[in-house]
This record gives structure tokens, C-alpha cells and sequence, in this order.
């Protein structure tokens, strides 16, 4: 029998988690219950708040004593988030689904991304209508807004919780029988401006046996692409579109932090990096770019995407601070391509952001920081988005891949 974990707080919210487990239950599934409160459960659970809070070394009758909802909060996260990965490795449960406002949603979502890419996780909760990258971070958690506050059963919260159960219910219980053929795994980066460049190296890499996934370097995607790196599932990183570091570097809103081209170095992964779209800060929309920005080379994207030309004193900075991780790699093991060209597909003769002087702070920070007994650099006259640098990309990966294969 497919069996759904339920956890949340059993205690204030008692009522609706015993309308989910028996809705659950009449579609002849199995339900799981966890208590993740600080007090006594409206039902018995199959896992109480005890076991919750002593996986993370702590005591629940310490924690109800304390009455701190911050100090309670942290401690049953933490012991969710080292317990239900467990519980599912003892093949407890197939799917985890909860409910709940800021304080349920910290709770559970830290055990959620714990869980392997794949189960399937739903969270309802009161905060999903929001920025959510703090719950979700780069699992496969699926937020849904319940619209009212998770308090009682009216006409609408059943409605929402309902069609909550029915999705797990339907994740569970259906599996593809389509056979897909495993091949080694490429993760490359992609922006809308280096999107020619992207499709036409993952043809190429296809052809020739590889899987490619493709991440948008939206903050999300680059973090989501070193996850699955550090976790061991890439076997080669075509990383073209580094942007995201014109966020982190210069204030923009799609940055994936300080880490962002580390995983690859440190692990040992075989990478061709370039300097995709490093031309472009990214901000929302036109009447949200900061006042600091007035003057600046601005490009209207999109209705919901502005775009700034950055400098040749930022592009210095972005290639010390690409230079400072790409130096982490053990020889052999990287190459840097630079388009002499452009960067994106706007910084080319005639375009928005062409920028002769500002590619060539980038270029130079990049010649004299990067470690070239450790790093190969490949200068190319293409524009990033030409065909012959996306094909000779391509080819320089295979060849790191398969001389250390």
C-alpha cells in the first residue's frame, strides 16, 4: 500500500490533520502520521513529538518548559530534518505532505529538502504565495497557498486541503513505466541571451551520448546545478552562463551566492566555463531598479525584467571573484573559453550593451587572476552565441570527460 507521510503540529491544529489523514485513508492509501508540536496530539501519531525532538538530541518536556515558539521551532526542525530521511530509507512512507503557516512551514520544509530528489513533497501553507526560495531552496518541494490560514474546516480550507491529498495521492500512486536509457549526466547553464549557444552545445553533447540538463541561471537554477554536482550526479559541467555573479557581485536580484562555481572544483568534475552574459545585472521591473542606478545603461527585457549594463570596474570585480573559484580546480580538470566576440547576445555590434571596454577589464582580470597551471584558457573570436564556439565548448568537455574516464 502507497503510504502518505503527514506531518505537522497534531496539537493546535489537530482537527485538520485528522480530516487529511482520513480523507487519505479513504482512498485506500496508507497515512503516516508525524507530531511535530510541542504539546499533546488531538490523535495518537504513529511518531510522537518525543522521538521528533530526541533524533536532534533534544528533550520535549525541556522544550514545552521553556515556552519559547522560537527556541521550540529550531529544535523539532532540526530533529525532522535528521528523522524523516531515515523513516523513509526504512521505506516508512512514499510521500510527505503537510500544512501550515511561517511557523509549520519552518518546521517540516527543512525535512522535505533532506529527502531525495524525486518523493514527492507537498507543502500547503499560508506562505507560498511569497518569495519561497528559503522553504524550497534547490529540492523539488511543491508550495501550495492555502489561501486562508490553516484554522478550522470551512468551505474553503477543506476544498484546499482536498485538493492537496488528491495530488499526493495521484504522485504516489502513479509511476512512468516509460523506460528512459541512463546516460552520463552534463549540467549546463542557460540565460535567454546565451540560449542559441546552450541548444545548440546540448545537441551536440546529445549526439554523442551524453544527458543534459539544462539550469537557468536565475539564482535558483545555479544553486540547484551545485547541489546536484556536490551530490555526486554530474559527471561534467558545461558552465557558459556565469550572470549570476553580476547579481552577487552588484546587487541584482537573481544572485546564487558565494558559492556559486565551487561544487564543480572541489569535486573534482571535469567543466569548460565561459562568461555568458556577464554584460547583464538583473532587476524586475523598470520602476523597481534601484535609485543608486539612475543613469545607468538600462534594457527593458521584459515586462517583469530590466536589465543593466555593468561596468568595466564591476566586470573586474565579477573576474576576480570567477578567477578566485575556478583557482579551487586541480589541473586538467578546467577550461576557461572566452568569446572575444560578446558575451550575450545584446553585447555585440549594433546591440544594446556592446561593450568593447568593459569585456576587456573582464577579459584582462580574468588572463592575470586565473591560475593557468591549473586552469586552461581559450580565447575564441566568436560571439558566445556563434555555433562554432558552442561546438567547440561542446568537444573541450568531452575531451576532459573521457581523459579521465
Amino acid at each position: 500500500m502507497k503510504t502518505i507521510c503527514i506531518a505537522g503540529t497534531l496539537d493546535t491544529k489537530g482537527r485538520e490533520f485528522q480530516y487529511v489523514k482520513e480523507l487519505i485513508e479513504s482512498l485506500g492509501l496508507g497515512a503516516f502520521t508525524v507530531h511535530t508540536g510541542v504539546y499533546e496530539p488531538a490523535f495518537p501519531p504513529d511518531v510522537g513529538n518525543d522521538e521528533v525532538a530526541a533524533a536532534a538530541g533534544y528533550d520535549i518536556g525541556e522544550i514545552a518548559g521553556r515556552h519559547d515558539r522560537a527556541y521550540a521551532t529550531e529544535a523539532m526542525s532540526e530533529g525532522m530534518e535528521k528523522l524523516i530521511p531515515r523513516l523513509y530509507e526504512q521505506g516508512k512512507f512514499d510521500g510527505i505532505l503537510s500544512f501550515g503557516g511561517s511557523g509549520g512551514t519552518s518546521l517540516v520544509t527543512p525535512a522535505m529538502r533532506a529527502l531525495p530528489i524525486g518523493v514527492p513533497k507537498l507543502m500547503v501553507s499560508t506562505m507560498a504565495s511569497g518569495n519561497v526560495s528559503q522553504y524550497v531552496g534547490t529540492s523539488d518541494i511543491l508550495m501550495m497557498p492555502s489561501i486562508v490560514d490553516v484554522s478550522g474546516l470551512n468551505s474553503f480550507s477543506t476544498k484546499i486541503f482536498s485538493n492537496a491529498v488528491f495530488a499526493m495521492a495521484g504522485m504516489v500512486s502513479f509511476e512512468s513505466k516509460q523506460q528512459i536509457e541512463h546516460k552520463p549526466l552534463v549540467a549546463a547553464t542557460m540565460f535567454g541571451v546565451t540560449t542559441p549557444c546552450i541548444t545548440r552545445a546540448q545537441e551536440y553533447l546529445e549526439q554523442r551520448g551524453y544527458e543534459v540538463l539544462v539550469f537557468h541561471a536565475t539564482g535558483a537554477g545555479g544553486q540547484s546545478m551545485e547541489a546536484l554536482i556536490n551530490g555526486g550526479f554530474i559527471k561534467g559541467v558545461l558552465d557558459l552562463t556565469t550572470t549570476e555573479w553580476c547579481d552577487e557581485i552588484v546587487g541584482g536580484v537573481l544572485n546564487a551566492g558565494p558559492d556559486r562555481c565551487s561544487a564543480a572544483p572541489k569535486n573534482g568534475v571535469p567543466q569548460v566555463v565561459s562568461v555568458g552574459a556577464l554584460d547583464m545585472v538583473n532587476f524586475g521591473p523598470w520602476d523597481t531598479v534601484p535609485q543608486q542606478f539612475a543613469g545607468r545603461n538600462l534594457y527593458r527585457h521584459n515586462p517583469t525584467v530590466t536589465l543593466m549594463r555593468t561596468t568595466a570596474e564591476e566586470c573586474k570585480q565579477i573576474g576576480g571573484a570567477i578567477a578566485e573559484k575556478l583557482n579551487l580546480s586541480q589541473p586538467g580538470k578546467t577550461v576557461l573559453m572566452l568569446p572575444l566576440g560578446g558575451v550575450s547576445g545584446i553585447d555585440a555590434p549594433g546591440q544594446p550593451f556592446y561593450g568593447e571596454a568593459e569585456d576587456k577589464a573582464l577579459y584582462d582580470t580574468l588572463r592575470g587572476r586565473v591560475d593557468q597551471s591549473k586552469v586552461d584558457i581559450i580565447e575564441r573570436p566568436e560571439n558566445i552565441n556563434d555555433p562554432a564556439f558552442a561546438d567547440a565548448a561542446a568537444q573541450k568537455l568531452i575531451d576532459l570527460m573521457e581523459a579521465g574516464s
